[in-house]
């Protein structure tokens, strides 16, 4: 369960991020400084909360090598491998979903968009 929560903060945050630095990267030179001022401190935020979520990230990587060490003690090789494997399948297929999950939100935005042109 902490696996998922944190994989899914570090990727909402991830993204937040990236737009954050995109409208950011995109202001043209007659943006008036209130604005940038208030978009650099909210990338500073959530760059702080993403370095956060890395720490978060990092304990759990510490208690799945402890968790893993005792389970090497109960389970054969071939267990353990599985095991090990059922967790990184479990990230990767995370991360595709919320890749997915985002294509369709695109997708359906696009779909509005042109149904109100017509």
């Amino acid at each position: 369960g902490d696996l998922d929560k944190v994989v899914n903060l570090l990727l909402s945050l991830s993204g937040r991020l990236a737009r954050v630095e995109n409208v950011l990267n995109s202001l043209g030179e007659n943006a008036n400084s209130e604005e940038r001022s208030s978009l650099n401190e909210k990338r500073k935020l959530l760059a702080g909360q993403h370095e956060d979520a890395r720490e978060l990230k990092e304990n759990l990587d510490r208690r799945e090598r402890v968790v893993l060490e005792i389970l090497g003690n109960y389970l054969s090789e071939e267990q353990l491998q599985d095991y090990q494997h059922f967790v990184k399948m479990k990230s990767a297929l995370l991360i595709e979903q919320r890749e997915l999950d985002d294509k369709i939100k695109l997708g359906q935005e696009q779909l509005k968009c042109l149904m109100e042109s017509l």
